[in-house]
C-alpha cells in the first residue's frame, strides 16, 4: 500500500467534524444579498432529477477569495489546492462574547492563548470561536440588533489580524459571524476594515463556520472544499476538520 493510501486509512480512524451549516432559500445571510432560490428543471418523470440553484457567492458557510474586496487580486479558482488544507487553530472567546456581544479579539487575547497552547505556527488557519453559530438559523439572532436597529456582533480587530499575519505568518482566518469585523467597528469606520485587511494579504477567509466547539485549540486540520467556478469572488463551501 502506498504512503497516500496509508494516510487515508489513518485519517479515517480519526474524528471528523463538519464545520459547515446546511443552507437553503430560508437560511440567514448578509442582509444586502437576495435569498437563495431552488427550482426543479427535470424530475423523475422526465427520467432524471435536476435542480437549478440561484444564490450569491457569499451565502451560507462560504469562502471569500481575495478579489472579493481587493481589485486585481486572485479569484477563487486561482487558489492553490494546498492552500485549502491547513493546520487549524481555534481561539475560544465564547465566554467573553456571551458576556459582551460587542467583543473584539485583541493581540493580548492571542498572547494569552499562546501561553497555554504554544506559539501559533506559520501557515495555520486561525478560527475565532464565539459560539455565534448556535444562533443559526435565526437571522434576527445572528444580526442581534437593539431597539434602535444597531447590530451587536463580535469580530476580529485589525491589530489582532495584523499580529497573526505579520508576526505569526498565518495563512487564513475564519469566524462564525457574517462579517470579519465586529459590528461596532463597522459603525465606527463605515466599512469592513478588518475584512479588507485579510483579503489584502492575498489569501482567503471562511465565514459562518459552525461546530468550532467540537474542535481542540490545536492539533486539528481544516479542509475546505469549494467548486472551481470561473472568476468567482466566493462560494459556499463544505469545510471540515479532522481531529488529532
Amino acid at each position: 500500500m502506498s504512503d497516500v493510501l496509508d494516510a487515508i486509512q489513518l485519517l479515517k480512524k480519526k474524528d471528523w467534524v463538519d464545520l459547515t451549516h446546511t443552507f437553503g432559500p430560508s437560511s440567514p445571510h448578509f442582509a444586502a444579498l437576495k435569498d437563495a432560490e431552488v427550482t426543479t428543471a427535470f424530475d423523475h418523470n422526465d427520467g432524471f432529477f435536476v435542480q437549478d440553484f440561484s444564490f450569491p457567492g457569499q451565502y451560507g458557510t462560504h469562502i471569500d477569495a481575495p478579489v472579493h474586496f481587493v481589485p486585481n487580486q486572485r479569484y477563487l479558482d486561482e487558489l492553490d489546492l494546498k492552500e485549502l488544507v491547513l493546520p487549524l487553530v481555534v481561539i475560544d472567546k465564547s465566554k467573553e462574547v456571551n458576556d459582551n456581544p460587542d467583543f473584539t479579539i485583541q493581540v493580548g487575547d492571542i498572547l494569552t492563548f499562546e501561553k497555554q497552547h504554544g506559539t501559533i505556527e506559520p501557515d495555520s488557519f486561525v478560527a475565532l470561536r464565539t459560539d455565534w453559530s448556535k444562533r443559526w438559523p435565526d437571522q434576527q439572532a445572528l444580526e442581534n440588533k437593539d431597539a434602535s436597529g444597531v447590530s451587536h456582533t463580535p469580530g476580529w480587530s485589525v491589530e489582532a489580524l495584523t499580529f497573526l499575519f505579520e508576526e505569526r505568518s498565518i495563512k487564513a482566518v475564519g469566524h462564525e459571524t457574517f462579517d470579519t469585523d465586529a459590528a461596532k467597528d463597522v459603525q465606527k469606520h463605515g466599512r469592513l476594515v478588518a475584512e479588507y485587511y485579510v483579503l489584502e494579504q492575498d489569501t482567503f477567509q471562511i465565514e459562518l463556520l459552525t461546530n468550532l466547539d467540537q474542535v481542540p485549540a490545536t492539533g486539528a486540520a481544516i479542509f475546505t472544499i469549494a467548486p472551481k467556478f470561473e472568476k468567482a469572488s466566493g462560494f459556499p463551501v463544505r469545510a471540515f476538520a479532522i481531529l488529532p
